[in-house]
C-alpha cells in the first residue's frame, strides 16, 4: 500500500510543479501554449484522483481542480478562435479579442480558484499521510483497477449506442485516456487501442471546435464570413471522427 501511495503523491507533486511552471509562463506571456498546458495538467490531476473519489482529501483537491478548469474553459476557447482566425489571414478580427484574452489571463492569475488549488496541493501530501495512518487508503490499488475498468466499459457502451452523443464520447475518451496515462498498468489495453483513443480525442476536438465557432458566429456578426467554411469543416470532422470511433469500438469489443 505504501508503494501505491508513494507513487500517487509523486504524481500529484509532479503535476503541481507543472502547474506552477504553466502559471509562470502565463504571467510572463512566453508562449501561447501555457494556458493549454495548464488545463491539460489540471485534467491529468483529476484523472489521477478519479479512482479515489469519496476520500475527503481527494474530493477537496478534485473540486479545486474542477473549479479552475471551469474558470479557464472560455479563455481557452477564445485562444483557439484567435489562432483559427489568424491561420486564415483574418488578423483584422483579432485585436479586440486579443485584448479580452490578455485581460482574461490577468484575471485568471489573480483568481481565488487558482490560489485555492495551490493551497490544497501544498497540504495534500500531508493529508494523505494522515489518511494512511488512519487506515483510510486501504484498497487503493483495487480501486484504481476497478475505476479504469468502469471507464472502459462505459466508453464501449456509449460507442455501441447508434444515437451516441459526441460530446459525451469526447468526455469518456478523455477520461479513459488520461486515466490510463496515470495508471498504465491498471488495465490491459494494447498500444494500438491507446493510439486510437488519442486519434478519436483529436478528431472529436476538431469537431467540437467547429461547432463552437459556428455557435459564436450566431452571436458575433464579424465571424459570419467563416460560417460556410466551418460548416464544411464540421461535416468533415464528423466523418473523420465516426471512422476513428468505429475502429476504436472494434478494438475495445
Amino acid at each position: 500500500m505504501a508503494r501505491t501511495l508513494d507513487d500517487l503523491i509523486a504524481q500529484v507533486i509532479g503535476l503541481e510543479t507543472c502547474l506552477y511552471a504553466c502559471v509562470e509562463r502565463l504571467a510572463a506571456e512566453t508562449d501561447r501554449e501555457a494556458l493549454h498546458d495548464l488545463r491539460v495538467a489540471t485534467r491529468r490531476l483529476r484523472s489521477v484522483l478519479r479512482p479515489l473519489r469519496g476520500m475527503p482529501a481527494v474530493d477537496v483537491l478534485n473540486q479545486a481542480a474542477a473549479d479552475l478548469a471551469t474558470l479557464s474553459s472560455a479563455l481557452r476557447d477564445l485562444e483557439v478562435l484567435i489562432l483559427e482566425l489568424r491561420s486564415h489571414g483574418l488578423d483584422r478580427l483579432t485585436p479586440e479579442r486579443e485584448r479580452a484574452l490578455r485581460s482574461g489571463y490577468a484575471q485568471l492569475l489573480l483568481a481565488p480558484e487558482l490560489a485555492r488549488l495551490f493551497q490544497v496541493l501544498d497540504a495534500w501530501p500531508h493529508l494523505m499521510r494522515v489518511n494512511e495512518r488512519e487506515g483510510l487508503v486501504a484498497g487503493t490499488r483495487k480501486a484504481i483497477g476497478k475505476s479504469l475498468a468502469k471507464s472502459r466499459r462505459r466508453l464501449e457502451e456509449a460507442l455501441r449506442d447508434p444515437a451516441h452523443d459526441r460530446h459525451r464520447l469526447r468526455l469518456l475518451i478523455k477520461r479513459l485516456r488520461y486515466g490510463l496515462e496515470a495508471y498504465p498498468d491498471a488495465v490491459a489495453l494494447d498500444a494500438k487501442t491507446r493510439r486510437l483513443l488519442v486519434g478519436a480525442q483529436s478528431a472529436l476536438g476538431k469537431w467540437h471546435d467547429n461547432l463552437q465557432w459556428l455557435a459564436r458566429a450566431e452571436r458575433e456578426s464579424d465571424l459570419r464570413p467563416r460560417v460556410r467554411a466551418w460548416q464544411v469543416a464540421l461535416h468533415a470532422a464528423e466523418v473523420r471522427a465516426d471512422r476513428v470511433l468505429e475502429k476504436l469500438l472494434r478494438r475495445l469489443a
